[in-house]
């Protein structure tokens, strides 16, 4: 695919997360419990991958997947904290306040680790544009939850 559709999945796929929170804490409160939406949320996922798979064919390296470190299979875990932090945080804080706060963490963990090459395909260093950058991002935060 060109760099241009993967911009324009990335816009995408950020712009349905306040769709999916606001849905998901809707789901929560119909059911009384974030957790239990969380869950649910989860489990429709799953089962939209599972179609995608069985539609598309992809297939998967069962001796890949053995030989992956332990720790790389806590992303999971650290998905169901993210979508059970958003569907608790987004009925107090609404959705700009929320997604605020989110974009501005992904960006200083973002910065860090490719400052120190940790997770990613090709180190960046950090640099004084990358900051402002995130500093705009954090002052923008605070305009959105004082107005």
């Amino acid at each position: 695919m060109s760099k241009n559709l993967w911009i324009l999945m990335a816009f995408v796929a950020g712009a349905v997360l306040p769709i999916q929170a606001g849905l998901n804490a809707k789901l929560g409160k119909a059911g009384g419990s974030a957790i239990h939406a969380s869950m649910i949320s989860f489990v429709v996922g799953l089962v939209g991958l599972i179609l995608y798979i069985l539609i598309t064919q992809q297939q998967v390296s069962m001796a890949g997947l053995k030989a992956t470190p332990m720790h790389v299979w806590l992303g999971g875990l650290l998905g169901a904290f993210y979508v059970s932090v958003v569907v608790l945080a987004f009925p107090h804080l609404g959705p700009g306040l929320t997604f605020g706060l989110i974009i501005a963490g992904q960006l200083i963990i973002s910065l860090l680790l490719e400052h120190f090459n940790i997770l990613v395909a090709q180190a960046s260093a950090i640099n004084v544009y990358k900051i402002i950058g995130v500093v705009l991002i954090i002052v923008g935060v605070v305009i959105i939850k004082k107005h």
